[in-house]
Formats: structure tokens, C-alpha cells, sequence
């Protein structure tokens, strides 16, 4: 069952007005775009995007003449709206990361603790595997990989060790892999006790690389601001540091009004007409409750972040 994380915060903060026109960018398990149904009224719209057929395929079971449903990705925003003769919207919502349906199934190669092909493709109709990669990558792009998208401190080890033993046998499965990461973290100096399984952070490195999230996150963020309306809430829920720092940079740039020279002898209102910025940032970061990470633990590492657009040069 696929609980979405701060379901009522996150559409909260969209501040839904029942004729506008909203965006999910990850559909997942619809329960984001079910909610924002919900508060539409007659005129409103609601466009998803998801990588995922099996999302595409959850969508389908959505009666709703407001709803539509791109097989895409969210970086192609612009593109997937343009092709429904929208050019503006009222609100988006980017639920990162990875669903509970695709965690738990083993045939997506996603989970550590489940048996499965090594597939770890967001979208499996066309793409590299990650056991494809696993089995023909250099040893230092395999490093470079574990330590820029995983935050890996053994990086070096632990790809070592799979260059080894994939000279042995073809890896092929996620235990196999989890298993040969596992060994070298623990030898390592893995704290025993952690709540963090010690292949994590490969696993989390590989599917990121292979699915290219950070450079979509950073292509589709643009989109957005360029795509609201005045006023128009842009919603982020990020899980790990790598996409919420991607996130804050980006929400700080548009929200800051100091990309002018100093000491101009500016009014305030000649100051906002030159300036850049596009967004006001809403709020704190936000975290789940207790009560939600007692109910869902994949949710505790979700951070939401909230931005409004303003108006231009007003």
C-alpha cells in the first residue's frame, strides 16, 4: 500500500483555488492528485506526469473528465502541457524519491531486502538496467558514482568489490549486489545498531544515476516558476540531502532580490522593477509529525518545501 508522505501539509500548501489548473509531477500512487481532486470544482483541471507504467496504469482507473495523465517526465513539463494547450498553471507539486509500490515490488530491482532482477528503471520501457551498468562500467566512473550520488564514505571499497566479484559471476540480482556491498560497509567500519541498511547508499546512488533525478529536478524547477501564475505555489518533497539542497539553492536564487550592484540610489519601487526575483519563499522547511513516521518510516527523511510566484516587475 503506497502511503503519500505530508498528503494534507503538501495540498494544503498548493492553496487550491477550484478553478485552477494544477500539476502533479509524480503521480505514483495518485494519492497527492486524488486529494487535489478532491478540492476542485467543476472548471478545474488536474495534469499528472509519471515515468512509471505501473503509476500510468494506477491512473487509468481515475474517472474524472478534470484529470489527465502524461506518460512522462516531469523535466518535460513545458513539452507535456503545450501539448494540451496550456501555458499556464496555478500550482505544482514534485513528490520525490521512491514509491512504496516500487520498493515492494521485487521485479523492480529497487529494494535491497527483496529478491529481484537488478533493474532499478523509474521508467522500464526503454533505458539501461542498473545490472547492464553494474556489469560494464569503469571501476572509477563506478567510485565516482557511490560518491557523488550515494554520499558514500567507502566508495572506494565498495566499488572495488564489485569489480571483483562481477569478474567472478554476473551480477545480476539486488541480493547479490546488496550482499557484496553489505561486506565491505561492515568490514569497513559500519556502526552496528544503525537503522540504515549498509547498502543504502550504493543503492540510492545507482537508481539516481540511472534515472538521471538531480538533472531532471534541475531542469524542471525553471519550468515551473516560468510556468505559475502570480501567486501560483510551487511544492517540493525532498528525501534526501542531494535533492533538497538542489531545491533550497534553487528557491533561494529566485527568491533573492540582491543581484543588484550595492549602494544604488534606488527606491523600493525602482528596486523590485529591476530585480530578478521571481518566488517568495512560504514558510519553513517542513518535516512529517511523529505520528506520520510511526505510521509510514519512509517518510522521516521527507523534507517540503513551499514558494509562491510573484509578480513580475511588481
Amino acid at each position: 500500500m503506497h502511503l503519500p508522505v505530508l498528503l494534507n501539509e503538501a495540498v494544503d500548501a498548493l492553496h487550491i483555488k477550484e478553478d485552477g489548473v494544477y500539476v502533479d509531477g509524480t503521480f505514483g500512487g495518485g494519492g497527492h492528485s486524488r486529494l487535489i481532486l478532491s478540492r476542485l470544482g467543476k472548471k478545474g483541471r488536474l495534469i499528472a506526469f509519471d515515468k512509471d507504467l505501473s503509476a500510468v496504469a494506477i491512473a487509468r482507473q481515475i474517472e474524472d473528465e478534470r484529470f489527465s495523465m502524461r506518460h512522462s517526465s516531469y523535466a518535460k513539463i513545458r513539452e507535456g502541457l503545450q501539448a494540451l494547450k496550456i501555458d499556464r498553471i496555478d500550482g505544482v507539486l514534485l513528490d520525490l524519491g521512491v514509491s512504496s509500490f516500487q520498493l515492494d515490488e521485487e521485479v523492480r530491482g529497487f529494494s535491497f531486502r527483496l529478491e529481484g532482477p537488478l533493474d532499478m528503471r523509474m521508467d522500464t520501457s526503454h533505458g539501461e538496467t542498473a545490472a547492464e551498468w553494474i556489469n560494464t562500467v569503469t571501476e572509477s566512473q563506478l567510485e565516482e558514482v557511490i560518491r557523488n550520488y550515494g554520499e558514500e564514505r567507502y566508495a572506494k571499497q565498495v566499488a572495488r568489490a564489485i569489480i571483483v566479484a562481477r569478474a567472478r559471476q554476473r551480477i545480476s540480482t539486488t541480493i547479490q549486489l546488496a550482499e557484496i556491498v553489505a561486506a565491505v560497509v561492515r568490514a569497513s567500519g559500519y556502526q552496528r545498531g544503525s537503522k540504515q541498511h549498509p547498502a543504502t547508499r550504493t543503492f540510492q546512488a545507482i537508481r539516481i544515476y540511472l534515472n538521471k533525478e538531480l538533472e531532471e529536478l534541475s531542469l524542471t524547477l525553471p519550468q515551473c516558476v516560468d510556468l505559475l501564475n502570480p501567486g501560483g505555489r510551487l511544492v517540493v518533497i525532498s528525501f534526501h540531502s542531494l535533492e533538497d539542497r538542489i531545491v533550497k539553492r534553487f528557491l533561494r536564487k529566485e527568491a533573492s532580490q540582491d543581484n543588484l550592484p550595492h549602494k544604488l540610489p534606488l527606491r523600493d519601487k525602482e528596486v523590485r522593477a529591476l530585480s530578478s526575483q521571481r518566488l517568495q519563499i512560504v514558510g519553513k522547511a517542513q518535516r512529517p509529525s511523529a505520528q506520520e513516521i510511526a505510521e509510514n518510516p519512509r517518510a522521516r527523511s521527507a523534507v517540503m518545501r513551499v514558494a509562491e510566484r510573484i509578480m513580475i516587475n511588481g
